[in-house]
């Protein structure tokens, strides 16, 4: 293998495929990554056989041929190099000489033959979007998603296409999040649920302009094709919660507020919560005002928000954390919440359609909270 490029091309390259290269393996190929040159394009596949990336750009190759680098090492030399053309040769007993400038290594690389396929996905049905819908669509729900693994189900979020809707639902038994888009082309009603560890590499490689992400799920994987970069994940396996049916369809309380002053005060209050003194916020609605209080070990906070409505004597615990992180996602300058009692939980939605909805369950506070 013989190719040259810009230090820039091969370190965005490494960027994106070292994402899906395990640490350590009992299979040490996997802590490597797989560099094809053929013909004018570069390939470069991190796997770590469950999730793998395949990205592409156009080098110059003199000589094409396939071998594995360990990722680490050779992503910390790319990174260190100077910004100048980079060279990259391999002789026949896979010695691999890296120049730059005039720095120089030489590193052994393995032999391709034994690196893992990634997985097959048919790729004649599928739907497709603007990738920043998409990048907005995973960052509005993510942050549900569960970590107990006792439950492997909702440590990933429910993509679900029904008619020309998209939605993503993320679960983690305290929160509920709810992203909806109007889609075209879609191929027909479908469910499946991909692992938020994935999500947050895609989200990550997602662009910010409207270049369109391609998404071909199959009964086992699914594939998603950004650009010159290809991500290919297994699917989670489960019955998802039933989600709509957690959503209460009746509320007795009805309001809205500044979503930037409302996060603002909580943030004040929660200024002495921490890991280790996790009390809840106490939230004292009482006519158009909400009250907010905390008591932990190291003391006492206080504070108000004005909302517009009116809610008569309901106190109600939430997670500081959990509202943060629904209001944060919003977006929206103003938002709309859904009260029913203290023991039930409050929505956050849009003040107009139903773009998301955020569900939090209520904490039960105790005298001294």
């Amino acid at each position: 293998m013989k190719f040259s490029c810009e230090k820039e091309t091969l370190l965005n390259l490494l960027n994106i495929a070292s994402r899906a290269v395990t640490g350590k393996s009992s299979m040490p190929l996997l802590e490597g990554l797989l560099l094809a040159a053929d013909a004018d394009t570069l390939t470069i596949t991190g796997y770590d056989l469950s999730m793998g990336i395949r990205t592409t750009a156009q080098v110059d190759v003199v000589e094409p041929g396939r071998i594995v680098l360990n990722s680490r090492l050779f992503c910390e030399i790319v990174r260190k190099l100077p910004q100048d053309v980079v060279y990259l040769e391999t002789d026949d007993k896979l010695m691999t000489t890296i120049k730059c400038g005039r720095s120089v290594f030489n590193l052994m690389a393995n032999e391709a033959d034994e690196y893992p396929a990634l997985a097959d996905v048919a790729s004649d049905k599928g739907l497709s979007l603007p990738q920043p819908i998409l990048k907005s669509m995973i960052a509005q729900t993510i942050f549900s998603v569960s970590d107990n693994e006792s439950k492997p189900i909702h440590t990933g979020c429910l993509f679900e296409i029904e008619g020309s809707r998209l939605n993503v639902v993320a679960v983690d038994g305290y929160r509920l999040s709810v992203r909806r888009e109007t889609v075209e082309g879609v191929p027909g009603d479908m469910k499946f649920v991909v692992p938020g560890a994935s999500l947050r590499e895609i989200e990550r490689i997602l662009g910010d302009d409207d270049d369109i992400v391609e998404i071909f799920p199959d009964s086992k994987n699914i594939l998603f094709r950004i650009g010159g970069t290809t991500l290919i994940t297994r699917l989670i396996d489960g019955e998802f919660l039933n989600y709509r049916a957690a959503i209460p369809k009746e509320f007795e309380h009805e309001v809205s507020a500044d979503r930037q002053e409302l996060i603002q005060c909580i943030e004040r209050v929660s200024l002495i919560v921490s890991e280790k003194l996790k009390n809840p916020i106490r939230f004292h609605f009482d006519g158009s005002y909400v009250q907010m209080s905390c008591v932990t070990a190291i003391g006492k906070s206080y504070d108000e928000c004005p909302f517009d409505g009116s809610i008569e004597n309901l106190e109600i615990g939430f997670n500081n954390r959990y509202i943060l992180e629904a209001l944060r996602a919003a977006g929206d300058e103003q938002v709309k919440l859904q009260l029913k009692g203290a023991l039930n939980p409050m929505i956050i939605s849009p003040m107009e359609g139903d773009k998301y909805t955020y569900l939090v369950l209520p904490v039960r506070l105790k005298a001294n909270d």
